[in-house]
């Protein structure tokens, strides 16, 4: 739980699920996996377990307490379509969504084959947005699975993107986010890989969010692409 995130595109998170297991190229360095070790040594109950992937149930109706509405970014620290996490546990984290209507909650995943599977059980309410990380061409197909979803809002967050990504297709894509890697071992992302998804986004009206150039002192490379920010939400 956390409200005032410092991530730049959302204002919360809320991880009813922590821990998770490396699936892809874009997970090996884990910024998540690195907090939870440190949370676990801090003694933070929620990590005993440190990045094993554990259910929270007692953090479930965390958002029904927040009456402002804020975008809440889920599982920041998992993945909610891990397959150790039970079918019907996704279903009580998308009935408090459905509940907490005012809020407008993201949720990212790398497992989209089983998001694709089980999105005809779920009840896809207006504030849920759905996405997909994109870290390269290799994984390009998670694209297609979040098409096949009904979520409202589709998004794909290239982060870190660490390769080009070819012949992009955004049919009923509504907001895309792209940043680099940070820290210590940093991949770098070529500035073309860029500019070349953010054509394709205006191109097709997507909005798009520009979220950080990355590297060891990602404070120091900053956020600006062409020498502007790009702050593009989607149209609610």
């Amino acid at each position: 739980m956390a409200i005032g995130s410092t991530i730049e595109w959302t204002e919360a998170t809320w991880n009813p699920v922590t821990g998770c297991t490396k699936i892809s190229e874009g997970c090996r360095h884990c910024y998540a996996e690195t907090l939870a070790k440190r949370l676990k040594a801090m003694g933070q109950p929620n990590y005993v377990n440190g990045f094993q992937v554990t259910l929270q149930p007692h953090m479930l109706e965390i958002p029904l307490g927040w009456r402002r509405p804020r975008n809440i970014f889920v599982n920041s620290m998992s993945d909610l379509f891990h397959e150790e996490v039970p079918s019907d546990y996704i279903q009580k984290v998308f009935a408090v969504m459905r509940k907490a209507h005012w809020h407008h909650f993201q949720i990212l995943t790398k497992r989209s084959s089983r998001l694709a599977e089980l999105s005809s059980q779920l009840d896809w309410s207006p504030n849920i947005w759905m996405g997909v990380s994109v870290e390269d061409q290799n994984v390009i197909s998670r694209i297609a699975h979040l098409r096949e979803t009904g979520a409202a809002i589709k998004f794909i967050s290239f982060e870190p993107l660490i390769g080009p990504i070819r012949d992009l297709d955004l049919q009923h894509i509504d907001w895309v986010i792209v940043g680099g890697e940070s820290g210590i071992g940093a991949r770098p992302m070529a500035t073309e890989w860029v500019q070349g998804i953010h054509k394709v986004c205006v191109t097709n009206s997507v909005p798009f969010f520009f979220k950080q150039w990355g590297g060891i002192n990602k404070k120091k490379t900053g956020r600006l692409l062409d020498g502007q920010l790009w702050d593009e939400m989607p149209s609610l």
